[in-house]
């Protein structure tokens, strides 16, 4: 049955009137008008980086449409076609999603927060009659075979929905609802998985290599044939007995800087799981650490004093480091997937008689980071994977970025992100 039974098709020129106004509704201007669009045809449309926030789409058909980096932010798409749609990087946050059909859709570095893709009754009409005959359905969400790659799904309603073979790669899905779900051969490798509900959910064949299970009960799962190699379970009994100690050492470490070295020392958390710190460390003077190989994830270090710091080989997935100062640390091989760098300071440190210590990322792994605003005058992205950053407002005047990797970065202007 067509999904376009029954669905209007707009002009270009209507279209476009409905859109200003709704986007001069969102903005506050004169003569703006909330867009009511329930059961259009829009398939095949480009209406990326337009603004639909609030918008209501109810039963509408985009088949194959561009949503790339719109706002849809609280939008009502229930029962919404969206097959083949590209949606890279569209805002979603609390979108109505029940009932959705996302099937072989694009849904790569979205924002989906707090997004509702459960059961939907649905509208569907008649074939031939259209609007005047009605019949109503019960339907999942639909997501199979979609791409949300390094997208953000953090306590979004999955429950009863069908994600079969989905692409869940780097996502953060902290307290997503998975209930019941099916997301049968899904690929969630290094997905962050903290405090999901898993309970009933079909997970066989489902690929978690390196993924974050942290809170997450997977005995109340289906994970026959599941990979599980190497995924980030939670802290051990033994790192809950030495949270204590650990502290201290970040205490040492404040006395340092505090006192230009006559007390404490520079803390070493090499090898250490930290995750138990949680936001403790936020805002701290924690100069010259050294935390090598150490596990941080999801770790709060935000506005924290880090200049000289050693995270070389260390696990930053998610980490929170906005407003940081990162002036000359090492992140050699580190792994800050998705961590949060905005407005961040990761420019060269002085170290006296004319000389300086640059920013080293090389090797580094900063798929899907949020690199906003950060000056990075100077540092050396050498054989950095950056899939996916985002460098909007950066500075990065004198950077070095032999052999790095680009595909999917923006904010990077022409000539920027080349090796000279």
């Amino acid at each position: 049955m067509s999904t376009h039974a029954g669905r209007r098709r707009l002009s270009a020129g209507e279209l476009e009137l409905v859109l200003t106004a709704h986007e001069r509704f969102v903005t506050g201007k004169p003569g703006g008008k909330r867009a009511s669009l329930r059961l259009v045809n829009l398939s095949g449309l480009d209406l990326s980086q337009r603004n639909l926030t609030d918008a209501d789409f109810t039963g509408s058909v985009f088949d194959g449409a561009r949503l790339i980096k719109t706002k849809l932010e609280r939008a009502n798409l229930f029962g919404c076609d969206l097959r083949g749609a590209d949606m890279r990087a569209a805002n979603l946050r609390r979108a109505d999603l029940r009932g959705v059909c996302l099937r072989g859709a694009n849904l790569s570095m979205a924002d989906l927060t707090q997004a509702d893709f459960r059961e939907g009754q649905i509208a569907i009409a008649h074939p031939r009659k259209g609007l005047d005959t009605m019949r109503h359905e019960s339907r999942a969400g639909e997501a199979d075979n979609v791409n949300f790659s390094g997208a953000t799904l953090d306590g979004s309603q999955f429950n009863g929905s069908s994600a079969h073979k989905a692409d869940f790669t780097d996502c953060s899905m902290r307290g997503t609802k998975l209930a019941g779900a099916n997301l049968k051969e899904a690929n969630l490798t290094g997905a962050n998985l903290e405090g999901a509900d898993v309970a009933g959910t079909n997970l066989e064949g489902a690929n978690f290599s390196g993924a974050v299970l942290s809170g997450v009960n997977m005995d109340v799962a289906r994970v026959h044939g599941a990979d599980l190699r190497g995924v980030l379970r939670d802290p051990d009994a033994d790192m809950h007995r030495r949270i204590g100690e650990l502290i201290k050492r970040a205490d040492g470490n404040e006395a340092w800087c505090q006192t230009g070295a006559k007390e404490g020392s520079p803390a070493n958390f090499n090898g250490e799981d930290l995750r138990l710190f949680k936001d403790t460390l936020k805002g701290r003077r924690l100069t010259a650490m050294s935390a090598q190989n150490a596990c941080l994830v999801g770790l709060d270090l935000s506005g924290c004093h880090l200049q000289g710091v050693n995270f070389e080989g260390a696990d930053l997935r998610g980490v929170n480091f906005r407003g940081a100062d990162l002036r000359g640390a090492r992140l050699i091989g580190a792994n800050l997937t998705k961590a949060d760098l905005r407005q961040a300071v990761m420019s060269s440190l002085p170290l006296g008689g004319g000389r300086s210590a640059p920013a080293a990322l090389n090797h580094a792994r900063l798929r899907y980071a949020l690199i906003q605003a950060v000056d990075a005058t100077a540092a050396v992205f050498d054989q950095a994977d950056l899939r996916g950053a985002d460098f909007t407002g950066a500075q990065v005047e004198n950077a070095s970025w032999l052999g790095a990797h680009l595909d999917g970065t923006s904010g990077l202007a022409p000539g920027q992100g080349r090796a000279a």
